[in-house]
């Protein structure tokens, strides 16, 4: 099988990762309950990929929460920060892991404002500021479209959040480790990652990076390890939004992944991925019926291309190339409908080719010769 659908996760990890992971299930205990050595070889472990992390986004390794996934995390950080009071400003570029816990803020009283997107998937940065109101609480917005590759300037985004003394969070599913995100340097309050994507760890990890000072509510409670005669969750980082068994397994995985990414580089990985893209990009873009989505007047983007083939719909080409090619690649909606319809592709949805270190060449001209044989047979 050609695997090119990294964007909903990584199949093709280092090998480190699976060792890594093999080794914690034949030895991990359960991170702070215990003094025992495999109790604390978890805990060894756990601290230690916090502080990876930490790295990686520049913040305080306490401040950084575990979790299953980005959707978690994004769920925490938005209804532990925003209220039914206040107004939230987002960008029709977020997949639902973003919309739809902020639907229910506003079912619940909250308002919401969108940052519109072109029929290429691009915003207009001076829409932020023009949406800002005096009950405005923050800003939540994706570092990357996850259809379309094209990215958010994180920067600028973050210095009008600063400007006017509002939050600002960031879904970087698609980015976390392929860019590197400077929290600091970018005014960002909350950042939320996934681990099984372009951080090459395994599913069930993911989390939050806080920025010192920052307090959230807490979204669940239970055994801690710590203060265990306490009522309530205790009041520190991470433990108050950690309760309960963390997933030490997945994490000594993603502990692994973390330093596979600093070994080899960041921006080698990313330069990797990228030129793959862009030479399935230029392989394909003129094949007659292909029609493709997005903006590809920079090469600084996510390794991601959709596309779609004359009126077919997307999940028949997907299937095609799936079953006469053994190309595994994502069709439909990509739980990202106000991109859909920005781009004119909420009925037919879209093919997405998305990339990874493990890719090769040769796979993205296999990938191209399918899309040729099935455009002359359109």
């Amino acid at each position: 099988m050609i695997y090119l659908d990294n964007a909903a996760t990584t199949i093709h990890k280092p090998d480190c990762v699976r060792q890594a992971v093999m080794e914690a299930l034949d030895s991990f205990g359960n991170s702070s309950r215990g003094t025992h050595g495999g109790a604390l070889m978890a805990s060894r472990m756990i601290y230690d990929t916090r502080v990876r992390v930490s790295e990686l986004f520049t913040c305080s390794p306490d401040h950084v929460i575990f979790t299953a996934n980005s959707t978690e995390a994004l769920n925490i950080a938005i209804h532990g920060l925003f209220s039914s009071e206040d107004h939230i400003i987002t960008t029709d570029l977020e997949h639902n892991s973003v919309l739809r816990p902020l639907y229910r803020l506003e079912d619940a009283g909250a308002a919401l404002s969108f940052v519109p997107a072109d029929a290429k998937g691009l915003i207009q940065y001076e829409d932020f500021e023009s949406l800002i109101r005096p009950d405005t609480r923050g800003i939540v917005c994706t570092h990357a479209s996850n259809l379309t590759g094209n990215l958010i300037d994180l920067a600028r985004v973050g210095a009008i959040a600063k400007r006017h003394g509002i939050l600002f969070v960031v879904d970087a599913s698609q980015t976390a480790g392929i860019f590197p995100v400077d929290m600091a340097a970018y005014g960002i309050d909350v950042l939320c990652f996934t681990g099984h994507k372009s951080l090459y760890g395994p599913q069930g990890t993911g989390g939050l990076c806080i920025r010192r000072g920052l307090k959230l509510k807490s979204w669940k409670e239970g055994g801690s390890g710590i203060r265990s005669f306490d009522r309530r969750q205790p009041e520190v980082y991470p433990t108050l939004l950690e309760a309960g068994t963390l997933n030490g397994h997945g994490l000594a995985g993603l502990h692994a992944a973390l330093g596979w990414i600093r070994e080899t580089g960041i921006d080698t990985v990313r330069r990797r991925e990228q030129e793959l893209a862009e030479k399935f990009y230029e392989s394909v873009r003129f094949i007659p019926g292909i029609r493709i989505y997005g903006d590809f007047s920079s090469s600084d983007r996510a390794p991601v291309i959709a596309l779609n083939l004359g009126d077919y719909p997307s999940s028949e080409v997907a299937d095609e190339l799936d079953q006469r090619f053994e190309i595994a690649v994502r069709a439909g909606a990509h739980c990202a409908p106000r991109m859909h319809r920005a781009l004119g592709t909420e009925e037919q949805g879209a093919v997405r080719f998305s990339f990874s270190w493990f890719n090769t060449e040769k796979e993205v001209l296999a990938a191209t010769e399918a899309l040729c044989i099935l455009a002359q047979e359109e």
